[in-house]
């Protein structure tokens, strides 16, 4: 699934192409790319028509438009293979098309939902009170993440200490930071020389400062590239791959030399999804006896 850095690649092409933009008609062609929208097709497209979009948000993996002067904003849900394409007018119709949004303007192009699994969709959500990106309710419970300005590091360092779990479950836990998922997990761990079963308990300020600045800097270096692809299925909103993949030091890399070392790299399942690591580099905590 996509994660903070190929979502923000799509939110930065939403805000240059589809903001301030006014809805002229919404066409819903698959009714479970609404399923999370409680009114359904025919309420979601007569909603959103006539709205004008506000500045793209995005918190984590989780992106969203705010309608401007409204408490509600449209939520996406990418998925296992959702995506937001700004197309041509008349640009042939993708395979997967799910939803059609065309606008009241003469810029030429309409935002497409494409979801082949159908795993994703959009819906239309009240947003929090008092909150000035139009967070929608539905994720406010979903953390900050690391690349936020307002990201509290002693506050997730605490957190850590407190929840008594292994380090990257707590990478992967979105209610203690949100964004980060198996690819950059793996590779933040990889370059912080921390196995992914460590426990956080014993996870000293200084090693869990240092984890954090590797998840920033494997992030920024993703964002730099267009995020990681490795197949069609994850691109901004032109189309295109980024190609963050051809840089991974340990995702996908079993077998292949570790960068660091050279011990070649193992391949681990975990919570049905694998590990990737370097034996030498990130050795097992000792089991106690």
């Amino acid at each position: 699934m996509p994660e903070l850095p190929e979502v923000e690649v799509v939110r930065r092409g939403l805000e240059r192409w589809v903001a301030g933009r006014t809805v002229e008609a919404v066409e819903v062609l698959h009714p479970r790319a609404v399923r999370r929208h409680p009114g359904g097709g025919a309420d979601f497209a007569a909603r959103l028509r006539g709205e004008t979009l506000g500045v793209p948000q995005r918190r984590g993996k989780y992106l969203w438009l705010p309608l401007a002067g409204r408490d509600l904003s449209v939520l996406g849900h990418l998925g296992m293979s959702g995506q937001l394409l700004v197309q041509p007018e008349d640009a042939p119709d993708e395979k997967h098309l799910r939803i059609r949004v065309r606008f009241g303007d003469d810029a030429g192009t309409e935002l497409r939902f494409v979801d082949q699994r159908t795993f994703g969709g959009l819906s239309l959500h009240e947003t929090v009170a008092d909150s000035a990106e139009g967070l929608p309710d539905v994720i406010a419970h979903i953390a900050r993440d690391p690349l936020d300005p307002l990201f509290d590091e002693t506050a997730y360092h605490l957190a850590l200490r407190a929840k008594r779990t292994t380090v990257k479950r707590a990478l992967l836990d979105q209610s203690l930071i949100s964004g980060v998922g198996n690819i950059y997990a793996d590779e933040a761990l990889w370059r912080s020389k921390l196995h992914y079963e460590r426990p956080t308990a014993n996870l000293t300020r200084p090693r869990s400062t240092e984890l954090l600045g590797h998840v920033r800097d494997v992030m920024n270096a993703a964002l730099a590239v267009g995020g990681t692809s490795f197949d069609s299925l994850y691109v901004n909103v032109n189309g295109e791959s980024g190609y963050f993949d051809r840089s991974l030091d340990a995702y996908g890399r079993e077998d292949e030399p570790c960068r660091r070392c050279g011990t070649p790299m193992r391949r681990r399942p975990w919570m049905n999804r694998s590990s990737y690591f370097c034996p030498r580099c990130q050795r097992p905590p000792r089991v106690a006896s």
